[in-house]
């Protein structure tokens, strides 16, 4: 790499810290170059950016972006999966990944606005449902209270409108009304 690209690669670096909610780092050591590949697709299709960085780059791009808690993750070779929307979708990517893949890569941790966060709370966070469903659960949520509400105060009403029914039937009349 040559000294004229290294600032290039460090603005890169800087800028996608900056505009990254999270940042997701791994060790990458074994993957072949079609795995890296295959992974960074499937990163891809998810809205992430998958880059295997210099480590004393990114140390540089982590002091300009302000993000210094990145320099405990960078030991050893690291890339970095940058994410904008979705933390727990990215999380499932990279851990589905190793599961399926049975490949070597390994997560060493995770910044989450300007927090570190370990290996075992990304993969905790892969387990967490979309947020799709969450919202669903907490509308059914803010919303059982409600019916449980409604189904009380109505059954006094079906009570009555039932033993009307069976009165009227009892002398004969029709309950069609």
């Amino acid at each position: 790499m040559t000294t004229k690209k290294k600032p290039q690669i460090v603005d890169r670096i800087s800028e996608l810290l900056s505009q990254s909610k999270f940042v997701i780092a791994t060790d990458y050591r074994g993957l072949t170059v079609a795995e890296m590949a295959e992974l960074r697709h499937q990163l891809r299709n998810i809205g992430t950016e998958y880059h295997v960085v210099k480590n004393t780059l990114a140390r540089f791009a982590a002091e300009n972006a302000g993000k210094q808690e990145l320099y405990q993750l960078l030991t050893g070779p690291t890339a970095l999966a940058f994410g904008h929307e979705n933390m727990p979708e990215l999380a499932k990517a990279l851990v589905d990944y190793i599961r399926i893949s049975k490949t070597t890569i390994s997560i060493k941790g995770a910044i989450i606005d300007y927090r570190l966060v370990g290996a075992d709370e990304v993969r905790s966070l892969a387990t967490l449902p979309s947020i799709e469903v969450l919202r669903a659960r907490l509308l059914g949520l803010l919303l059982s209270p409600i019916f449980s509400l409604q189904n009380v105060l109505s059954a006094n009403m079906r009570g009555l409108n039932t033993v009307l029914s069976a009165r009227i039937q009892q002398l004969g009349g029709t309950t069609d009304a």
